[in-house]
C-alpha cells in the first residue's frame, strides 16, 4: 500500500519541483539573462540602477583581437554591478564611431574596424536609455571604455536629463571610469616601475596587460612573446605591449572597479 501511495505522489513531487525551479531567478546581473518577468521583479526588489557599457569593434595592433573593449567593458560592468548590489547591466554598444569610411580615417584604416555616424551613435544611446527609464530603472549609468566617444557621451546625459527633468530618472556618466583606466591607470603602472616608453595609448602595455587580466582569449600571446618591436604601421600607438602581464592588468581592473563603484554610489546616494 505504501508503495502505491508513494508511486502516486510521484508526478506531484515532480511538479512541485519544476515549478520551484521555474520561480527560482538566476543568479545574474546580465538584464539580457533575465526573463522579463525576472526582471519586473528585480526592480521591484530594489534593483533600480542600469549599466549600459559601451566598447567598440576596433583595431589594436596585431596582437590585441577586434573586439577589445566589448570583452573589457563586459567583465568590467559585471563586476561594477556585482559590488554596487543594486544594479543590473545592458547589452554592450559594439557599434561607435571609429572615423570616416571613405576616404578612411584613424582605426578604420585597418580591416576589422567598424564605425557608425556620430547622430546614429548618440541615438543609440538615447534610445537604449529611454527604453531602461521605461522599464522602471531610476538611475541609468553610462561606462564608456574607448575614448574617442566620451564627449558624445556626455552630451547624450546632458539631452536626458533635461528630459527627464519632472520625471524620477536620472542618467550619470562618471568620468571616474575612463579616467581610472587611461591616465590613472598609467600613473598606477608607473609606481609599479613600469617604464614611461612601454605604459602607451593604444595597444601599448597598459591596454594588452588590462585585457589580458579581464580577457586572456583576446591576446595573442605566443605571438607576441616572439614579437619584433611595436610600430605605428602596425596599429600600435606607443607603448610596447611585449611586457605586459595579467597581473599588471589586474592593478588596472581593481583600481577601475574601485573608482566607478565609489562615484555610482556617490551620484545616485538617496535614489
Amino acid at each position: 500500500m505504501l508503495f502505491h501511495a508513494f508511486r502516486a505522489l510521484i508526478p506531484l513531487l515532480l511538479t512541485a519541483a519544476m515549478a520551484t525551479a521555474s520561480a527560482q531567478t538566476p543568479r545574474t546581473t546580465l538584464l539580457e539573462d533575465l526573463t522579463w518577468t525576472e526582471l519586473r521583479t528585480e526592480i521591484h526588489a530594489g534593483k533600480t540602477t542600469a549599466i549600459i557599457p559601451i566598447g567598440g569593434t576596433e583595431q589594436s595592433g596585431p596582437y590585441v583581437a577586434l573586439g577589445k573593449h566589448n570583452a573589457r567593458v563586459f567583465v568590467l560592468t559585471q563586476r561594477i554591478a556585482e559590488k554596487l548590489g543594486n544594479a543590473l547591466v545592458a547589452p554592450v554598444i559594439a557599434y561607435v564611431p571609429e572615423g570616416n569610411i571613405a576616404p578612411p580615417t584613424s582605426h578604420m584604416r585597418f580591416p576589422g574596424t567598424l564605425t557608425v555616424p556620430a547622430a546614429v551613435f548618440e541615438k543609440t544611446l538615447e534610445s537604449a536609455a529611454e527604453s531602461l527609464k521605461a522599464a522602471g530603472f531610476r538611475n541609468v549609468v553610462f561606462l564608456g571604455d574607448h575614448g574617442g566617444y566620451q564627449g558624445a557621451v556626455r552630451n547624450v546625459v546632458a539631452r536626458l536629463n533635461k528630459s527627464w527633468a519632472k520625471g524620477s530618472a536620472r542618467a550619470f556618466v562618471p568620468p571616474e571610469y575612463y579616467e581610472t583606466s587611461s591616465t590613472g591607470y598609467a600613473a598606477l603602472l608607473r609606481q609599479h616601475g613600469v617604464p614611461e616608453k612601454d605604459i602607451g595609448t593604444h595597444a601599448g602595455l597598459a591596454d594588452t596587460a588590462l585585457e589580458l587580466a579581464v580577457a586572456p582569449r583576446m591576446v595573442r600571446s605566443a605571438e607576441l612573446a616572439h614579437a619584433p618591436a611595436p610600430t605605428a604601421a602596425e596599429g600600435i600607438y606607443g607603448g610596447d605591449p611585449r611586457g605586459a602581464t595579467a597581473a599588471l592588468g589586474q592593478l588596472g581592473v581593481d583600481a577601475i572597479v574601485q573608482a566607478t563603484v565609489g562615484a555610482i554610489r556617490r551620484d545616485t546616494a538617496g535614489r
